[in-house]
């Protein structure tokens, strides 16, 4: 059973129709206290990475969240989600994240752009290169297309970024670091390869 955590900042409904859709069962969860009793966490997300972690520690969820990482259960994050997973965000204001993953969300800094004209955010479809084999591009082309919507993006270590992407210039679009995992696009708009992602995450 698959935990999708609602805190207010979520495409709640495009993730629970493709979850849906590829046969999963899923459940919104707003209690911190029921997260321990599923198998795997969604960490959705939209909007402001301050916003999110306000949420996220005012409802005591920040401290479930972190508990089942420790149990070794399986956690993806998506979009902002992803990002919340890292130390700190410079979005708005300095802001401590999760940590669960060593880095930080930054701006995109188009005075390195290789195209001045390029607009943010990032929105619409881009190519994600796979750096590294995990169960989740399963079954993929080595690169594909997802969907994107971000103004800001994570810097990394090496070591975890399993795919990138080039806007300007090339960024980390999915991380994992034992059993985190986290996908900067949006699978569950991202048609039949995000399915895909997403059925593959069911699976591990």
């Amino acid at each position: 059973m698959i935990a999708v955590i609602d805190y207010n900042m979520g495409n709640l409904g495009s993730v629970m129709n493709a979850f849906e859709k590829i046969g999963a069962k899923a459940a919104l969860v707003k209690d911190p206290e029921k997260l321990k009793n599923f198998d795997k966490v969604v960490l959705p997300g939209v909007g402001a990475f301050p916003d999110a972690m306000e949420h996220l520690n005012s409802s005591f969820m920040k401290d479930a969240i972190l508990e089942f990482a420790k149990s070794g259960k399986i956690i993806l994050g998506t979009c902002l989600g992803m990002q919340l997973l890292f130390q700190s965000s410079q979005e708005f204001k300095t802001t401590k994240g999760l940590s669960l993953i060593d880095g930080e969300v930054v701006a995109f800094d188009k005075s390195k752009f290789d195209n001045p004209n390029l607009k943010i955010p990032h929105m619409g479809w881009n190519e994600l290169f796979v750096k590294k084999d995990t169960p989740l591009f399963k079954g993929l082309p080595k690169d594909f297309y997802l969907y994107f919507v971000h103004s800001f993006h994570v810097k990394t270590k090496d070591e975890f970024i399993i795919g990138e992407t080039f806007y300007g210039y090339k960024f980390a679009s999915a991380v994992n670091k034992e059993n985190i995992f986290g996908f900067q696009p949006h699978p569950e708009k991202s048609h039949n390869i995000g399915l895909k992602i997403l059925e593959n995450f069911t699976k591990i």
